[in-house]
């Protein structure tokens, strides 16, 4: 396999190993850099229209996941499976083919749940989730289910070749629309003396906005990209074949792959969906009025849920990385490297999601007050002290679903995640008439400790993967709690023998916490040189913990 550029006229080879540790550089950036902006989104939003104008941007967000999830999220995968298997047999006008006929269908699939979540936003909002106001901010929200259709194609394809840079900057120019012009329209609308529920439709517009234009960026993208410097790695081994299948074949392919990650995937946008329903019902029924219901069904959807779904921003970039790169090796045979990629993937998803979950845990408190009013945060900590311990289990799910999409199982995912779905449901319906708004993180614990079990046991039993407890598990858990323990210790010191006041002891103990953490992982060695290397510019990190003899090949 040749990685020099070529000198005869030739396109120059594309590494794809190369090209997977830029992917993954490139998304965890990007999936930080989003985090921040849609942080940054939340908290003057939660000053401009409240917990209960979040309440209602919340509700329509998360129907809008829940379609989103249905219409898009297992054909993008399908797509890159598809395209990296043709790549790698050298059928490179079938790859072409398979993008055609799949844009095609995300055009269809994407104005269809357009149209539905438009029509059925009136009876949803007042018969369904029983907050009429809500009608608002699902009309403005809904034609991003078009926009993002189309873009996931592009992705898609994109993720195929390996190249995640434009996915990238077309989620950047979502979020930064989502930001500025979200904030510009509702401050807008604020200041026309709208109500709160008009307002924070206009909030919704800034996203639809940003899914057009991402979109167009996408199909520009495309137009410019050189798909022959990607290909010649492949071309150069067997040549280019003429093997091209029927659309029909094709559109069954896509099916076969696309329904079981469609539906697994959508399982828990719909149980949120039903989550929302619930707390808003039950809410209600227990004493609460209607807006008080939305006021707190939007402080736990706006404070704890984004804080909850910061740590596995950074395990998703590896998740999407991998599923290409293991169908590639699958189809030239290379399973051993296959091995080391999917066994790294599991630790390096144990050793970010656990420190994160129980170091959320026990500082909720001081790390939304960074960010947030008081009034809101008293609301809101509890509720994520609850919350954070499931975080870990979302990195791990993530690992798990991509190892075993990548290696044909793509219905097992489903599987696990219809048990996890029907035990949030069950425990979340009886946890809210005990402990009220509480039961809701609790019965989400529940649930994905629930998924992960079950994909572990699918990764050992069909993929013969089986993480070792020690270093995996247990070596992390040691670290982590220590972790979780300094950060309080230093955060108790601070504002108390030291008198320190403001954000500053919560950003030192956090410190504090992150740099003990990692002596520990080193100390009991507790990482290897192929984790190290599934991390953004792992080779430099390796070289340089090798210089200073922190670990050893």
């Amino acid at each position: 396999m040749r990685n020099k550029p070529q000198t005869d006229g030739s396109p120059a080879v594309k590494n794809s190993t190369k090209l997977f540790f830029s992917g993954v550089l490139v998304l965890t950036i990007s999936n930080l850099i989003i985090k921040a902006i849609g942080l940054l989104f939340k908290i003057p939003m939660n000053h401009i229209v409240g917990d209960t104008g979040m309440g209602y941007y919340s509700h329509a967000y998360t129907l809008y996941t829940c379609f989103f999830m249905i219409a898009t999220n297992g054909l993008p995968v399908a797509l890159a499976m598809m395209l990296s298997e043709s790549r790698s047999k050298g059928q490179i006008r079938q790859a072409k083919r398979i993008f055609r006929i799949a844009l095609l269908l995300f055009v269809v699939v994407g104005f269809v749940g357009m149209c539905i979540m438009m029509i059925g936003a009136q009876a949803y909002s007042e018969h369904v989730l029983k907050a009429d106001a809500t009608v608002y901010c699902i009309l403005a929200t809904a034609p991003t289910l078009f926009f993002i259709s189309i873009s996931s194609a592009f992705r898609g394809y994109f993720q195929g070749y390996q190249q995640m840079l434009p996915t990238a900057i077309s989620q950047l120019i979502e979020a930064l629309c989502k930001l500025f012009l979200g904030i510009l329209l509702a401050t807008y609308a604020l200041r026309q003396g709208y109500e709160i529920h008009i307002v924070a439709a206009y909030a919704a517009v800034g996203l639809t906005i940003g899914a057009a234009l991402g979109m167009i960026f996408l199909s520009f993208y495309k137009l410019l990209f050189k798909e022959a410097r990607y290909n010649a790695e492949f071309v150069d081994q067997s040549g280019e074949s003429d093997y091209i299948e029927s659309a029909r074949t094709i559109l069954k392919r896509i099916a076969v792959i696309a329904i079981p990650i469609t539906v697994s995937s959508s399982v828990m946008s719909i149980t949120n969906l039903f989550d929302a329903v619930l707390v808003e019902r039950i809410l209600q029924a227990i004493g609460m009025t209607e807006e008080a219901a939305t006021t707190v069904y939007g402080n736990y959807t706006s404070l704890a849920v984004p804080m909850f779904n910061m740590p596995p921003y950074l395990i998703y970039p590896i998740s999407y990385s991998i599923i290409p790169i293991l169908t590639m090796a699958r189809g030239s045979g290379d399973q051993a490297r296959a091995n080391r990629i999917m066994e790294s993937a599991l630790r390096v998803a144990v050793l970010i999601g656990l420190p994160c979950a129980l170091g959320m845990s026990a500082m909720s408190k001081p790390i939304l007050s960074l960010f947030y009013v008081q009034e809101s945060v008293e609301m809101a900590w509890s509720l994520l002290s609850l919350l954070a311990p499931s975080t870990f289990f979302v990195c791990m799910l993530s690992v798990t679903n991509a190892i075993l999409q990548a290696n044909g199982h793509e219905r097992k995912p489903l599987y696990s995640m219809l048990a996890g779905a029907a035990v949030k449901i069950v425990s979340n319906y009886f946890l809210l008439y005990a402990v009220g708004m509480h039961g809701t993180p609790i019965s989400t614990f529940l649930c994905y400790l629930t998924a992960t079990a079950m994909n572990l046991y699918f990764v050992a039993k069909h993929v013969g993967v089986t993480p070792k407890i020690g270093r995996v598990f247990v070596k992390p858990l040691a670290a982590s709690v220590l972790c979780a323990a300094s950060a309080v210790g230093a955060y108790a010191l601070l504002i108390g023998p030291l008198s320190m006041s403001g954000r500053l002891p919560t950003l030192l103990s956090i410190v504090v916490a992150v740099g003990v953490y990692v002596i520990l992982i080193f100390l009991l060695r507790a990482i290897t040189p192929d984790d190290i290397r599934l991390l953004p510019k792992g080779n430099k990190i390796l070289s340089i913990l090798k210089r200073v003899r922190l670990v050893r090949e």
